[in-house]
This record gives structure tokens, sequence and C-alpha cells, in this order.
């Protein structure tokens, strides 16, 4: 049978199923003749990766509706009744399409399963669900969202009883108990009346938000100094039509800041996130309008979290004036130096601290760090990694964790949560500026001294989208011809190392990760993206001067990107 019969018997299936709603039923007979639609539907599971779930709204099995999240949540149940006597799960969900209604159908399936959840009764950041499986003691967590994937998309993020996301063994277990969901009918589910009734249903609201921002707070190195110099230091934020409007802006009330301008535009909930073209703070457009408000109020640091409030952006303004957006290895080492440096100053700073970052974030904070005596610890990109890490230091006493972070806007200080989280990440960055600002130097100047001082790095990011099955196998087929052909040399210089972690390098799980090093110390990266249907290339040097490390950074660049792209016109015939 051909992948198209196969997918054209689950779409019958589907249309057959007496459980399958009116709704589901129209929309799939909306595309009876779209023979190439049906097979993208159905020609797989959507697939439970170690995060959870990601895919497009839509009726389907390689779609997120509420047939695919009612079988998740029954392979959860499943395994948490197998490992604990009366278990309960925390959920949370954003702003997106779906995001309220997927998040009961998981809380009706557990308590179905006799699993209590505690449901927050509005939407949260993702950062506060961690927070919150640690502080309730659930032995596990659901979070509803895509990140900062575009609108059509939602997920099914699973945390572990630590409050960080599951791991590959766990995420094995719920697999294999998904799997054993033959049919809908195997479902288990109770009504909201009846889960409430029976205390399996709990809603959460104002007394956790509370004891979320305190321990937020808590981190705080310097709030005499905020709360005495913050009314001359401007803050315009832009939540991106996502969760962090009401944490950021309680956190930063709650340390002291009182200049802060909230972008009125992008300050409201908005599933289609209609001001922007992407609800991502690394795409430079998602600040466009805040730019322009900060220049008429003339503001000093400017913020903008994801729309689960996981990852946040910031731009300041440079030598001339003007804004730009830090990347994320500068604000992390911005970050880095700004914890360490004041933990140094007050006498709090651990012989025995910690940094942890992912291997394809800038050796810049590492240096940093290293400088102040603290141990560096790299994992593989996915804070969870970093969450694991966490606990391990916790559960061993040889590490103290100050800080780890990703180049992908993710950082997270303080052992209240698991996973990265943008809201401290604001308040740090905003207490950072006021601080050096007290000094009488911008961030702009912090970073200049720390390049002056740790070495000219440079960064880039770079990726290509390549939607559908199609793309999936030409992804592969990318990866595969790095691994077995690499070239001896690229923009000139020759090639001196190739990683495979694949292979389960330094102790680390295995991962599809390919990194290539060259004789004059610069790196490049090939991952495929666990979340989005894209190949991800990520570049590193470090130069004599800003002039030297860009004009590296572009000349390997332009030249691994060139022959990525010959590949996929050479084979996306």
């Amino acid at each position: 049978m051909t992948i198209q019969e196969q997918a054209y018997e689950a779409y019958q299936t589907w249309l057959n199923s007496p459980v399958i709603c009116d709704e589901a039923r129209e929309e799939l007979r909306s595309i009876a003749n779209q023979e190439d639609e049906i097979t993208d539907r159905f020609y797989k599971e959507l697939e439970f990766g170690t995060g959870g779930l990601r895919g497009v709204i839509g009726y389907g099995t390689n779609r997120i509706n509420v047939y695919t999240v009612g079988k998740a949540t029954q392979g959860l149940a499943a395994t948490l009744a197998a490992a604990h006597a009366k278990p309960s799960v925390a959920i949370a969900y954003d702003s997106r399409h779906f995001s309220p209604e997927f998040a009961l159908e998981a809380a009706l399936v557990l308590a179905g399963n006799g699993v209590r959840a505690y449901v927050f009764e509005s939407l949260r950041p993702t950062p506060e669900l961690s927070f919150a499986v640690r502080h309730l003691q659930a032995d596990a967590g659901i979070v509803i969202t895509a990140s900062h994937n575009p609108p059509e998309y939602n997920g099914y993020k699973v945390y572990g009883g630590d409050g960080g996301q599951i791991t590959p063994e766990t995420a094995s277990r719920v697999i294999e108990a998904i799997r054993a969901v033959q049919a809908f009918e195997d479902v288990k589910k109770l009504s909201r009346e009846q889960a409430e009734s029976e205390g399996l249903l709990v809603w959460l609201g104002e007394e956790l938000d509370k004891a979320y921002i305190e321990a937020v707070a808590a981190v705080s190195q310097h709030p005499e100094v905020i709360k005495t110099k913050s009314s001359n230091y401007r803050i315009v934020y832009t939540p991106l039509h996502g969760t962090g409007n009401m944490p950021v802006r309680a956190v930063l009330d709650r340390v002291g800041f009182r200049e802060v301008h909230v972008v009125p535009e992008q300050e409201k909930p908005d599933a289609n996130f209609s001001t922007v073209q992407s609800p991502n703070p690394e795409e430079h457009a998602a600040f466009e309008i805040a730019i322009r408000q900060a220049k008429e109020w003339n503001a000093d640091l400017i913020m903008g979290t994801d729309p689960d409030a996981d990852r946040m952006g910031a731009v300041i303004k440079d030598g001339q004036g003007e804004y730009f957006v830090l990347s994320g290895n500068q604000s992390g080492a911005i970050m880095v130096h700004y914890l360490l440096e004041s933990m140094k100053n007050k006498g709090t700073l651990p012989a025995n601290g910690a940094v942890v970052k992912t291997i394809v974030t800038s050796e810049m904070g590492a240096a940093i760090a290293k400088s102040y005596g603290m141990t560096v610890f790299n994992t593989l990109t996915g804070f969870k990694y970093i969450g694991e890490k966490m606990t391990e230091f916790q559960e061993t006493g040889a590490y103290q964790f100050i800080f780890g972070y990703e180049e992908s806007y993710g950082y997270l200080a303080g052992m209240y949560a698991r996973d990265k989280d943008a809201v401290i990440a604001a308040m740090l960055i905003s207490e950072a500026g006021a601080y050096y600002k007290a000094q009488g130097k911008s961030l702009y100047e912090v970073l200049q001294e720390l390049y002056e001082t740790y070495g000219y790095f440079a960064e880039k990011l770079a990726t290509r989208t390549l939607k559908g099955m199609k793309g999936v196998q030409l992804i592969a087929s990318i990866m595969e011809a790095w691994r077995n052909e690499a070239p001896a040399e690229v923009s000139g210089v020759e090639l001196t190392k190739v990683e495979d972690f694949s292979l389960g390098l330094y102790d680390l799980p295995k991962e599809n990760v390919l990194k290539f090093h060259l004789a004059d110390g610069s790196w490049f990266c090939l991952r495929p993206s666990g979340t989005e249907p894209k190949i991800k290339m990520y570049f590193a040097v470090q130069g004599e001067s800003h002039a030297d490390a860009q004009a590296k950074l572009q000349a390997m660049s332009d030249d691994v990107l060139a022959r990525i792209d010959a590949f996929i016109e050479a084979n996306n015939q």
C-alpha cells in the first residue's frame, strides 16, 4: 500500500468514526477532492517528540486538534498512573487559536483517568507552568502553545515533576502508551461538571501568580538601585499579543520600575498576531512598532516576549543613538556579566557556581563566566537539557546554578523553574540597564567593553523552510550529505573537525546535529528544527576586531549557504 493509499484509508476512518464531531466531518469532507491535502493530513501521526506535539491546527492524524490532544493525554495519563498512586498535572495555555479548548480537553481526559488536573483560569506564560508544577508538587505539566510559530500552529508540551520538559526516556514511555491507544473510543473523559464535582479539575489563579512573581523578583540583584534610579530609565515593552503582558509588568513593578510603556497595539492577546508577520522576538521586524514608539518617548530599552513568554528579545541604542536588536548571544553575555559582577561585588558569588549554555550558543558568555571562576557546561539544543543540569546540581550539590541560556533568546536564573523564562530575562536586562546607567554607561557601552575584554565574537543563524513530507525527506538528505561528504575547506579555511552528535558525544543524548570546526577557531552547525519544518544553520567566529569578525562570518556563511541552496535546488525537483 502506498503512502497516499494509507493516508486515504486513515481519512475514511475519521470520516466514518462515530466519535468525530460534525464540525470535523464537515472540514474533512471539504477536502475530499484534494489528494495532496488528504495525504499531508493523514500520511502519519502527528509525532510526539521529546517535548510533545506541535503542528498545524486542523482535523487529521498529522494535525493538532482535540482528538490528537486527547490521544496524547490518554497516553500521558496511563504513564502517570503506572508510576504514581494519585497523580496530578498542572496545565497552562497561551493566546493561540483553540488553546483554551485543548487545555480543557487535556484536563477532562486526565480526569477521566483519575488524574487531578490543575488548570489556570486564563492564559499564562510557559515558565509559570514550570513554576506551578514545582510549587504544587504535581507529577507532570502540560502547556498548550506553539511558542513563536505562525498563527496556524499550536502545540502540546509535557513537563516532568521537576518542572522541566520531559526527558527522552520519559517521552519514550509516553509515546509507547500513546501508540497503545488504538481508537478514539479508548480515550476516557469526564464532563467538566463531573470533573469539578469530583475534585479532579481544580482552577488556578491569583494566588499562584503572586507566588511566581515573588520567586522571580527574589533573583533581583540591586533593588535599592532600581527604586532610586528607575525614574529616569524608560522601558518600552511589547508582549506581541501573547501571555507576557501581565507577568512582565507585575515583576517590573515589583522590583521598582515606574517608567514602563506597553505598546498598546500589541498589548492584548490576539491569536492572529495581526500586527506582525511573526510573533518572534528573534525577528527584527517584530519590533517595528515598539521602536517607533521608543523613538517618540526616548526610551532607554525596548523588550519583546513571544506568545508563551519564554523568549525575550531586547533592543538598545548604539553609539549614534539608533536602536538595534541585540542577538540572543549578546543579551546572554550582558546578563551573565551583570549577574556575576553583581554577585562578586556583594560577596554572594559561590566558588562552585555554574553557567550552562547550549552547543550552538556563542563562547563569549562562557569566556565571561570562566573569568569569574565559574564552571561552564554545554548541553544539546533545547532548554530541557539545561533544566536537567539544574536538577543534577541540586541533587548532587556539586555545583550551584547561576544562569542558563541559549542563543534563541531563552534565559533563566534562579531555581524556581526548569524552563526558559522571558519574565525574569525582562527583569534582569532592565535591571542591568538601570544599574549601568547609574554608573554613567549604556548597555551598548557595556557590550563594547565586553568585546574589548573577551574578544570580538560574532554569530549568525540562517534557516531554510522545507514544508510537507517532501521537506522532511529533503532535510534528512541534507544532513546525510554533510555527514558523509563534508568539504575539506569552507571559505578557504581548512575544516579540522566534525562533531556528529547523533553518535552520543561527550555523554550527551544522541541528537541529529552536526558541528564543523575550522582551523581559525570558527564553527558552524547544522540542525533540523524540532518544532518547525526548517533546517537551521548556526555560524560563529572570533576576530581581532568587529570588522574582522564580520568579514569572517560573512565569508563562512555565504559559502555554506550556497552549498546548501545548490543541494536543495538539485534535489527539490
